[in-house]
């Protein structure tokens, strides 16, 4: 009988998402009232998350529990409390424990534990489903998009469904049934109604200009619509792409059919990355990777009034300091 384990993985936030509340969708449907659980691996044990799972509301007919940043898990007994539960419990014992990871997979031990039906990697649209997908967003509110617009909302929205969801709902509202949106149009609008995103500050920093850099990350942590988890998410995808570009660049793939094929279309990103391949190597980039994973952890145990502090020690590391984490800074953290 199959395990009541799951596992989303991939940068694919939308769809994963999707997956998320139609699995959450079916365990209502099948037990009735959930007992809805959230948790993130750095901030929590596994012991924490097996109890809510296995001792649930007295009112909820199941227990639905969600486990983000899963790639975090590591723990020896972490990973051998969870081989026990998935021994010990039944698939109809009411118990739905999913977990999510912007990463492709997470430790082999745990990945085990998954079946096969249970697992899904949700990897990045291709460009031209991406395209397709805006396409058919628009036409559900009969409005036409021409093509060059729809590389400008590419060019400047992170390109994911759930944020592209999220700009296309916004520009629904401004036009009726029988409008085309051009370039200039969606480029007017977005400017208008500019805010600051990870990839202004990943700009930022490929300038290598901390004061605006400063000045992004101050709005985007004081906006209502964003975090600082949030801000380091859309960052290491930023950087996770520049790995893509130097991939590319090993195998002479810098040419324009090759770097389109990968997703970079626009002449602003491609400017934007050859500039930032120039400023980190390969090397690099891994270790800026590894310095927001660590700073997001650092933010998630020592709390959000000392997110700022965090995060701009981080901005200077990544223009300053190749990535290299700041000795003093490292001996202070490690004494909070």
């Amino acid at each position: 009988m199959s395990t009541p384990l799951w596992l989303f993985t991939g940068p694919e936030l939308g769809e994963r998402s999707d997956a998320l509340e139609a699995l959450r969708k079916s365990a209502g449907k099948k037990y009735g009232q959930l007992d809805n659980h959230l948790f993130y691996a750095a901030d929590t044990s596994i012991s924490v998350v097996l109890d809510a799972v296995q001792n649930g509301s007295l009112f909820a007919d199941a227990r639905f529990a969600v486990v983000r940043n899963a790639e975090a898990i590591k723990k020896k007994e972490d990973i051998q409390a969870l081989t026990q539960w998935v021994e010990q419990t039944p698939n109809e014992d009411g118990a739905f424990l999913v977990l999510i990871s912007d990463e492709i997979g997470i430790d082999k031990k745990i990945e085990a534990l998954v079946p096969k039906d249970h697992k899904k990697i949700f990897w990045e649209l291709f460009e031209n489903k991406k395209q397709d997908w805006i396409r058919r967003f628009f036409a559900q509110s009969r409005i036409n998009i021409e093509h060059d617009a729809i590389d400008v909302l590419l060019e400047l929205v992170e390109n994911n469904t759930e944020a592209l969801k999220t700009t296309c709902t916004h520009i629904s509202l401004f036009f009726e049934p029988g409008t085309t949106l051009t370039a200039e149009t969606v480029e007017r609008l977005l400017a208008h109604n500019k805010e600051e995103t990870p990839f202004t500050l990943f700009d930022a920093l490929s300038n290598a200009n901390l004061e605006y850099a400063l000045n992004i990350r101050q709005k985007l942590t004081l906006s209502k619509e964003s975090s600082p988890v949030q801000l380091i998410a859309g960052l290491t995808y930023c950087f996770r792409r520049l790995c893509d570009w130097h991939a590319l660049a090993k195998t002479g793939g810098i040419d324009d059919f090759s770097l389109k094929k990968a997703g970079f279309t626009s002449k602003k990103a491609i400017d934007q990355y050859r500039r930032a391949s120039r400023q980190w190597n390969e090397q690099t980039v891994y270790r800026i990777i590894s310095l927001l994973n660590k700073t997001d952890m650092q933010i998630r145990t020592m709390g959000q009034e000392l997110s700022g502090v965090l995060l701009d020690t981080c901005l200077y590391s990544i223009i300053y300091n190749q990535g290299r984490e700041l000795a003093a800074y490292s001996n202070a953290a490690q004494l909070c």
